[in-house]
């Protein structure tokens, strides 16, 4: 199989220098291995996604020296996969309707609502609703997520002990899903359908990805996607998680913090030969 990789940035904002590092080092594996590096946008969440980043994801990345095949897959585009993919996952048993709220959630997770990092009793989904709550919610029309039930997978799936992947650098080797970490995690909501979750493992398989390169803070969600992975009867790529580029005062770059973005590094006449080096390229 062809060495196929991707950089699957999101359009809610500008790229900083985090999501370069990131990109480099997907594109740089996929040219060192003679193989294929394609550019994603997912952009599932519309409700945040601007085409104005989109369009500044492109200029970014050109200007970086960066090249992809065309065309660009665009989640918002495939929608129907997503969602058919929903369904069928609720056709198995294995989706709940969720109504509760965020301080309902961490009380029953026992965290306090005033938690900084609650860990996420945001992810803890407190199982299903009894089927007269579930019935009075929908009557009332309240939103609602669709909750992917652990217990419910793990019977269908005879345990989580039998799935595991190949890890390449975040502790290489065979690594064993352990869901549990994070709960049951939302899938998809009432107002947007399928979420990034679902839609990143039918687009990999979609696109033949041999190798997911993405930042080691997605490592817990592995072995969500791994779950969904093995349901959907999808293949599994190999995974290398790097560390994340890490600041002057030592936390992430992100979006939300106001992190320098690669528009004002550019407009400040760095060249993007001179931001690689910085980078380690």
């Amino acid at each position: 199989m062809v060495f196929t990789t991707r950089f699957a940035p999101s359009p809610t904002g500008r790229l900083h220098r985090g999501h370069a590092f990131s990109a480099l080092t997907a594109w740089q594996a996929a040219h060192d291995a003679g193989g294929r590096f394609l550019l994603r946008i997912e952009d599932t969440d519309f409700t945040r996604c601007r085409p104005e980043f989109e369009t500044a994801v492109f200029e970014d990345l050109t200007w970086l020296g960066l090249d992809w095949e065309t065309p660009v897959r665009r989640q918002s585009d495939h929608r129907a996969d997503y969602d058919a993919a929903l369904q069928q996952l609720g056709d198995m048993g294995v989706l709940y309707r969720c109504f509760r709220t965020r301080k309902e959630r961490l009380a029953l997770a026992g965290v306090a609502p005033h938690a900084d990092d609650p860990a996420d009793a945001g992810a803890f989904g407190g199982g299903p609703h009894a089927p007269h709550d579930e019935a009075d919610r929908l009557a009332r029309g309240e939103a609602f997520a669709w909750r992917l039930s652990l217990n419910r997978a793990r019977d269908r799936l005879g345990g989580f002990d039998h799935l595991d992947w190949l890890e390449e650098t975040a502790g290489p080797g065979r690594h064993t899903a352990r869901p549990e970490t994070l709960g049951d995690m939302v899938l998809g909501r009432k107002d947007i359908g399928a979420g990034y979750v679902i839609a990143t493992v039918i687009d990999d398989a979609a696109q033949g990805v041999t190798h997911v390169i993405r930042g080691d803070d997605l490592i817990a969600v592995t072995s969500i996607q791994r779950v969904l992975q093995a349901l959907l009867n999808l293949p599994t790529p190999v995974y290398r998680h790097h560390p994340l580029l890490l600041g002057p005062d030592g936390k992430r770059f992100a979006k939300r913090d106001g992190a320098v973005t690669l528009a004002e590094i550019r407009a400040a006449g760095v060249s993007p030969a001179a931001l690689r080096a910085e980078l380690g390229f």
